[in-house]
């Protein structure tokens, strides 16, 4: 490879002579204008405006346009002294995690050579801290007459550089996503996820141009006076009911172009590393029919989806109101048996209070009746002494 930029990284107070070259090529067929009515080519020729004749390149030289049109030259010693560190040096400024760039700013890559056996050491030692710290490196270097943004990482054993546009270069996605709002369903997710899981993952080597391939079999035929091979049409696209009949369409023909896992039904599953709440899945219909067989399906599926869920719904309505009703006999059994045993446990107090009653005269009764019995002794006490004394007298 032909290296286009020669100079040296600086890692601190490492210097390392390197090499820059493309890391990429176009492949694209390229075309020359030509005059339609003869064949002939159509250049473009540099003309002096003021001279009116054409002049070569190594005539031409560069100049800033200023605002009232005047041309300001700038010759490529003036360049050569720009006051900046970058104009021979890729300066390494920090290193940040991958995350932190963001795809949009990345640009032109480029491979970094060592330059000499010198640059060996340092080459390697830059090479290994990027892949073992799993960073990147942010560096700025000066090309092509401006002043440039880099990132460096590593590719197998070579370091490569990415060239950054400046975070103001990007501009924000204003007015990019739609404006009204819009909600998703749960169902629609669930297509969504089936058909990405179904495409699946592919290996980019196995990716090629097929536009390029199909001109240039144009071109060869046109060489050899045959005529060009004919396009198929475009298929007519069916129509489509909703989002739900198109995600479901997708997903048949998907898994039918991969090979397929049979042309019946067949259950859209979610997928595993999707962390939601458990919910049914939405079913599709198999079959490679027309579409609108297709969507006539769908629409039977639904309407037999809505019956069976009416269905459930009722069945669950009458389970429930009987479940209620066995609670509310539950309730009313247990409220009889417990106001029946508070009777019974009162009943039986009362019971006992009674027998205890009969067994326990009352205390003023027995007082009563021992008072009197008291009386009665002492009043037969005397009668006795009483008649004793009658006896000693008649005697």
């Amino acid at each position: 490879m032909r290296s286009i930029w020669n100079g040296a990284i600086s890692f601190g107070l490492v210097s390392i002579p390197v090499k820059l070259m493309n890391a990429t090529e176009s492949h694209a067929v390229s075309f020359r204008q030509i005059h339609t009515e003869d064949g002939g080519r159509i250049r473009y020729r540099k003309v002096c405006e003021l001279e009116d004749r054409e002049v070569s390149q190594a005539e031409i030289g560069k100049a800033y346009e200023d605002a009232d049109g005047s041309m300001i030259p700038i010759t490529d010693e003036d360049l050569s002294h720009l006051p900046i560190p970058t104009a021979r040096t890729i300066e390494i400024v920090a290193f940040v995690p991958r995350e932190r760039i963001d795809p949009l700013q990345m640009g032109t890559a480029y491979y970094l050579a060592a330059s000499g056996a010198p640059a060996a050491k340092p080459y390697t030692l830059l090479r290994e801290a990027l892949g073992r710290s799993d960073r990147v490196a942010i560096a700025k270097f000066a090309l092509r007459g401006r002043e440039r943004l880099g990132m460096l990482r590593v590719s197998g054993d070579a370091i490569v550089m990415h060239g950054l546009l400046w975070p103001d270069e990007v501009r924000t996605p204003e007015g990019v996503a739609p404006d009204a709002g819009v909600t998703v369903r749960e169902q629609e997710l669930d297509l969504a996820d089936a058909l990405m899981d179904t495409l699946g993952e592919i290996d980019l080597d196995d990716l090629h141009d097929e536009y390029r391939e199909a001109l240039e079999e144009v071109i060869a035929a046109k060489a050899a006076g045959e005529a060009p091979p004919e396009a198929p049409g475009p298929a007519e696209p069916g129509k489509v009911l909703d989002l739900m009949a198109a995600l479901e369409s997708s997903v048949r023909a998907a898994r039918e172009s991969r090979g397929g896992e049979g042309t019946g039904t067949a259950e859209v599953r979610t997928l595993e590393r999707r962390e939601r709440p458990a919910r049914r899945t939405p079913k599709e219909t198999g079959g490679k029919k027309s579409t609108s067989t297709a969507a006539g399906k769908t629409a039977a599926g639904k309407t037999q989806a809505r019956k069976s869920t009416s269905a459930a719904r009722k069945s669950t309505a009458e389970t429930d109101e009987k479940t209620a009703k066995s609670a509310k006999s539950a309730k009313s059994a247990h409220a009889a048996h417990t106001a029946k045993t508070a009777k019974s446990a009162k009943t039986a107090q009362t019971a006992k209070t009674a027998k205890t009653a009969q067994k326990t005269p009352d205390r003023s009764t027995a007082r009563k009746t021992a008072a009197k019995a008291t009386a009665g002794s002492t009043a037969g006490k005397g009668a006795v002494k009483k008649t004793a004394s009658s006896r000693r007298r008649g005697a």
